[in-house]
């Protein structure tokens, strides 16, 4: 509103002139197509030159004077809320320009600061005094406020990144003594997993199709190779006659063992016992073939029947007992006997050497008719005579090394 123009603004005043002068633009159109109108109808043109415009408007004409005011209010409304439409975007678009300006300028000056700081370890009085002749006071204080946000959010993140190094280098440790904790009890204590499983397993190479019952009352000649064959467990293993006790260990790492003894010191065939060595567990890693040999001996039952192959003849024995003793009670292979007899030896339980298995059987194959004595050997030393072990375990390797033994 204006006071000075009737309460009227001055936008109001235009449109009222602008409508005015609209109105007679369309009433001197519409009279001078009545003067034509008259002229050819009546012919009498100065007559209709003095009569008022308004008496010759008829129905018709009011409708197009209507219309085309009508027109000109829609096309004027048009253009005015267009302009003013183009205004307003224009008037966003520069402010837009202009905030952008400032962020641009503001991102600029807290960069700038950033630098300094990095270069000479925080803003010098120089700095600041030049950033304060190049910008108003108040763009100086934003500056500032970002510089200062800026460092905040390095201070967090280099300090969630130090807690973070904190940590990992605390659990290290940790992890490093698990992982150390859980390899040697692998070493140590592998064979008490797979032990079992070789148990049920086929120890030999051959497969089990191939390793057969035999008739134990045929005699027949077989390869002058001595081998150890218990078909229920699918052995088929070399066997190593004649040698001292000291290489029985060794003799194990590439079959099975005789294992000689004062009152057990038979061979195949010979009345007395024929003791047969081999191990039942061994470490995973281990390259000794044979360290699952006789993992399986605790599933043989009285009457199955064990072969071994000597001097080219084939001995057949038939399981009669079995039985668990002390590593140190070697006695219990001498036994009183007027057969030939075999004793397979073990370590028991699977993946230790706590015990030892003993698994006895009767020769039933040849005859044993005219069969001769076993030849009597001199006692070894006390302290020379066990029976034999599994492979030493990692840990005891290495004592065994620092000891010497």
């Amino acid at each position: 509103m204006d006071s000075e123009n009737g309460g009227q603004s001055s936008s109001d005043l235009a449109r009222q002139a602008a409508a005015q002068i609209a109105r007679k633009k369309v009433l001197a159109a519409y009279a001078s197509s009545a003067n034509e109108s008259a002229k050819t109808t009546n012919g009498n043109a100065s007559r209709m030159k003095d009569e008022p415009i308004t008496s010759k408007i008829n129905s018709e004409s009011w409708k197009k004077y209507h219309s085309a005011w009508q027109n000109y209010y829609q096309k004027y409304y048009s253009d005015y809320y267009s302009q003013a439409a183009r205004d307003y975007i224009a008037k966003e678009r520069l402010k837009d320009a202009r905030a952008k300006a400032e962020e641009e300028e503001l991102l600029s000056s807290v960069t700038k600061s950033s630098a300094k700081i990095d270069a000479k370890s925080g803003l010098a009085l120089g700095t600041r005094h030049s950033v304060q002749e190049n910008y108003s006071a108040e763009e100086v204080a934003r500056g500032i406020a970002g510089e200062s946000k800026l460092r905040q959010i390095i201070r967090k993140k280099a300090t969630e990144s130090a807690k973070k190094t904190r940590r990992k280098r605390h659990l290290a440790p940790i992890l490093a003594g698990v992982a150390v904790v859980l390899v040697i009890l692998f070493l140590q204590y592998n064979r008490l997993i797979f032990a079992p499983i070789m148990a049920y397993m086929s120890p030999g190479n051959a497969p089990a199709s191939q390793i057969e019952a035999i008739d134990p009352t045929i005699t027949q000649d077989v390869s002058p190779e001595p081998r150890l064959i218990i078909p229920k467990l699918n052995i088929d293993v070399p066997v190593h006659f004649g040698i001292a006790l000291s290489e029985v260990m060794s003799a194990m790492n590439n079959g099975v063992a005789h294992y000689r003894i004062a009152g057990a010191s038979a061979y195949p065939g010979e009345i007395g016992n024929l003791v047969i060595t081999g191990h039942s567990a061994g470490d995973v890693y281990s390259s000794n073939p044979y360290k699952y040999i006789f993992s399986g001996l605790e599933r043989l039952e009285d009457g199955d029947l064990i072969y071994v192959n000597y001097n080219s003849v084939r001995y057949t024995y038939r399981v009669t007992k079995k039985e668990v003793v002390d590593p140190s009670n070697v006695a219990a292979l001498v036994v009183e006997t007027n057969k030939p007899l075999l004793t397979l030896v073990t370590c028991t339980p699977l993946g230790t050497s706590r015990y030892r298995l003993l698994v006895t059987a009767e020769q039933i194959s040849p005859s044993t008719e005219g069969a001769e004595e076993a030849e009597e050997i001199k006692p070894a030393p006390q302290t020379d005579v066990a029976l034999p072990a599994n492979e030493p375990s990692f840990f005891e390797g290495i004592w065994n090394f620092l000891t010497g033994q």
